[in-house]
């Protein structure tokens, strides 16, 4: 039989940094849920990808106070951000104070590794998606 679920939590956790503070610890704790045994299994799940990099995660809290958890992959403006070489977007979009550029083939590749969490038919309708959210962050899009 299949166990009863109470509830889901979504985190945006850094990679390989889960710890019991805030936000992990209370809201883990006000399901019942194991804190540590979490943040360990998080963490080792983690390791392997880019320290520090943002990472959701969906958790899946059962009503006998087990979990279990599955993490995506970290948000389009991450990538966007990483591909610009920019820390952060426009604080004034479309005043004409573009604050990097990113070029088509980064696109391309942003959206190869991001197929599995978008909502897109095909890459070139990811490449659009990433291409409007690079936009809105005051990134140029170019060509090459």
């Amino acid at each position: 039989m299949a166990k009863k679920i109470v509830g889901y939590i979504k985190l945006q956790i850094p990679a390989g940094k889960a710890n019991p503070s805030p936000p992990v610890g209370p809201a883990l704790g006000q399901r019942g849920l194991n804190i540590m045994q979490f943040v360990k299994e998080f963490n080792a799940a983690t390791q392997q990808m880019e320290p520090g990099m943002p990472v959701p995660v969906v958790i899946t809290a059962f009503a006998d106070r087990t979990f279990s958890f599955i993490t995506k992959t970290p948000p389009n403006t991450y990538f966007l951000k990483k591909a610009a070489k920019v820390d952060k977007g426009s604080s004034t979009v479309g005043k004409g104070s573009a604050v990097g550029r990113v070029t088509m083939s980064q696109l391309r590749e942003i959206a190869a590794q991001k197929m599995v969490d978008m909502n897109a038919n095909d890459v070139d309708g990811a490449v659009r998606m990433l291409a409007g959210s690079a936009r809105s962050m005051g990134l140029t899009v170019v060509e090459g």
